[in-house]
């Protein structure tokens, strides 16, 4: 009789293999950011409004 060899185990899958996990932002992340957003905005055009009254010399500005 021929002797079977016992089929070998599957490894683990290495961390490198294994799919990121990755978490949803909080809700405090994300209105964080929009809020970034909205004070670069406002920013940008209150530098503006002050370019076009002309509170800053047109020389200043690139």
């Amino acid at each position: 009789m021929s002797e079977e060899t016992p089929p070998r185990p599957v490894p683990p899958p290495t961390p490198a293999t294994t799919a990121p996990t990755a978490t949803a932002p909080t809700a405090a992340e994300s209105t964080l950011a929009i809020n970034e957003d909205w004070a670069a905005t406002i920013l940008g055009l209150v530098l503006l409004v002050l370019v076009l009254v002309g509170a800053i010399p047109t020389g200043l500005v690139p």
